[in-house]
């Protein structure tokens, strides 16, 4: 493993568990209580080393499995079963408090997945995030909590017909742009995207000020489609849905229009909203992903204070709407499932949504969901597009977080699955395969290399090229997308050893999907990886409800792209 690791080669997680769990060794159960409710266990053996290089392989295993099932699953307090005797694996347990910094209050690298915990405990009035070590002789499984199981099909159901007689406003917020839709009881009368970088922004009120303004803008189109509003305002809200309107242009034919029709601009009734990063009963509670980055390098302020600004969102939205209105917010990836339950369950088959459903959304990053079999969305951070999937490529994992050559995240400093889903790992196996296709996109500056942002930014029309370039045939932009697969392939096994979700499917949204070819190659890749699983198009293929056949239907935009927009608005009606 070493060898290959000094190589350059990768050392995938579920190999290395699998390898190291036929070895000699110590075997050891991590036991995680989580904010569900629920008491996880997971075994381990930890194979006896030789030198200090092969102690560091095992410390990093180790540290990579307790980051990835609290990444995944979330929780409140491990403790990890062991022998005693075994003084070699103490040693080593007794690190990870420094490792994972639990003493400190600024954390970075494995100490993010505590200060998360941290901001979900006190969520559910919990106490701080601590680990115990116990004796293995006293070890018992824990038992597994059985729950009903009821058919979602009716609930989802019951909210396409809820759609019908609803103002609703669906709102996709991703790290390089936010998608808007708007539907009059049913009727899709409006979708906007707008251009943003919330890594670059210093306050929360950054944030959130174009979220609000974006909603303003659907409920205005709301408005003017039920009222008299004069032709030219209407006109003017209408070009403000251009995709290029600047913030102030809008800002100001959403005033005069507010302005013009009063009260009955009131006319909104629930809001429903896609975030990048966790997310438990409606409330925004991660504060460690790369979209508030510039929010956390601001010394001028205090993040924990600013962050609950951003926790504070729910309320904002719901100042926009009437009487009893709804504010729903979730996960982008636990959004992506919820969307593709939608249209399973409204479609032909309905029964695939029996056995729950997994999905992806894969453009900047990558978000992950899961609607249980119960129909439930699990009260779990789920952040996979964080996970530690390789414990090798030595070579490009010394590379700073901020050169695109490397394998470490800039959000958490780690090799984490970032860097191999999503842009960021479109632009990194670019330069691998074939650093022509980066030309006129990517600079080198102080021996970092990265994608151009001023005077443009160029990560979308980077990613676009290289899109373009594998529907043209390009060999080596082919394999990009054939190895994205691949690499989405592991990250599905990690988050199935962590979970059991019983489905096989895994239904991708994003950016990635646009292209039937680019998403041949993903999916040949998943396939290479996963035999057992099946990598499913979440595009026009999915498109069962009447609003999603509405946005299937239009010329301007694509399912694929506007999928997580129109869920919302299902979604707020929950």
């Amino acid at each position: 493993m070493l060898s290959a690791a000094r190589a350059g080669q990768p050392l995938w997680l579920p190999d290395v568990h699998t390898a190291f769990s036929r070895a000699e060794g110590t075997r050891l159960v991590l036991r995680l209580e989580s904010f569900d409710g629920a008491t996880r266990d997971f075994s381990h053996v930890l194979p006896r080393w030789q030198n200090g290089e092969e102690r560091r392989l095992v410390r990093d295993y180790l540290c990579a499995c307790v980051y990835n099932a609290m990444s995944v699953c979330g929780g409140w307090h491990m403790t990890f079963f062991v022998d005693p005797a075994v003084r070699e694996a103490i040693d080593l347990l007794n690190k990870l408090s420094e490792f994972f910094q639990l003493s400190q209050s600024k954390r970075q690298g494995l100490g993010k997945v505590v200060s998360i915990a941290n901001r979900m405990g006190r969520a559910f009035n919990c106490k701080e995030f601590s680990f115990t070590i116990a004796d293995i002789k006293d070890y018992k499984a824990a038992c597994e909590t059985e729950k009903t199981a009821s058919s979602p099909v009716d609930t989802l159901r019951s909210l396409r017909e809820a759609g019908e007689r609803a103002n609703c406003v669906g709102v996709d917020v991703g790290g390089t742009d936010i998608k808007l839709a708007a539907s009059l009881r049913g009727k899709l009368i409006a979708v906007r995207e707008y251009d943003w970088n919330p890594a670059a922004f210093a306050t929360a009120e950054q944030i959130v000020a174009p979220i609000l303004l974006l909603t303003r803008l659907m409920r205005a189109c709301l408005a003017a489609e039920e009222s008299n509003l004069a032709d030219p305002l209407r006109a003017r809200l209408t070009r403000a849905l251009a995709k290029d309107t600047p913030d102030a242009e809008a800002e100001a034919v959403v005033a005069e229009a507010e302005a013009a029709l009063g009260a009955s601009v009131d006319v909104l009734d629930a809001v429903g909203l896609s975030f990048p990063d966790i997310v438990l009963h409606d409330r925004i509670v991660g504060g460690e992903t790369p979209k508030t980055d510039g929010v956390r390098r601001n010394a001028s302020v205090d993040y924990e204070e600013e962050f609950a600004r951003l926790g504070a969102l729910r309320e904002r939205l719901l100042a926009l709407c009437r009487g009893a209105g709804r504010c729903r917010i979730v996960n982008d990836g636990n959004m992506a499932a919820f969307t593709a339950a939608m249209e399973l369950a409204c479609g032909k088959t309905p029964e695939a949504v029996g056995r729950g459903v997994v999905a992806h959304s894969l453009g900047t990053d990558l978000g992950t969901g899961w609607l249980d079999a119960r129909g439930e969305i699990p009260q779990l951070p789920l952040e996979l597009y964080d996970v530690w999937m390789d414990l090798g490529s030595f070579p490009s994992a010394e590379l700073p977080p901020e050169d695109l050559r490397g394998t470490r995240n800039e959000n958490s400093g780690l090799p984490g699955a970032r860097r191999y889903m999503g842009q960021a790992a479109a632009y990194r196996l670019a330069w691998e395969l074939e650093p022509r296709l980066l030309d006129g996109f990517a600079e080198e500056r102080g021996g970092v290399l990265r994608i151009r942002m001023e005077p443009e930014d160029l990560r979308k029309p980077c990613l676009e090229h290289l899109m373009r370039r594998a529907g043209e045939g390009d060999a080596a932009a082919e394999e990009i997308f054939r190895r994205i697969g691949f690499h989405l392939s592991v990250v599905s096994r990690e988050m199935e050893r962590l979970l059991c979700t019983g489905t096989d499917a895994r239904i991708l949204f994003g950016r990635f999907v646009k292209s039937e070819r680019c998403f041949a190659l993903l999916r040949e890749g998943f396939a290479a990886g996963a035999p057992g699983l099946r990598l499913e198009n979440g595009g026009e293929d999915l498109a069962e409800t009447p609003l999603m056949r509405q946005l299937a239907a239009r010329e301007d935009v694509t399912v694929a792209q506007f999928a997580q927009a129109v869920g919302s608005l299902y979604f707020a009606l929950s």
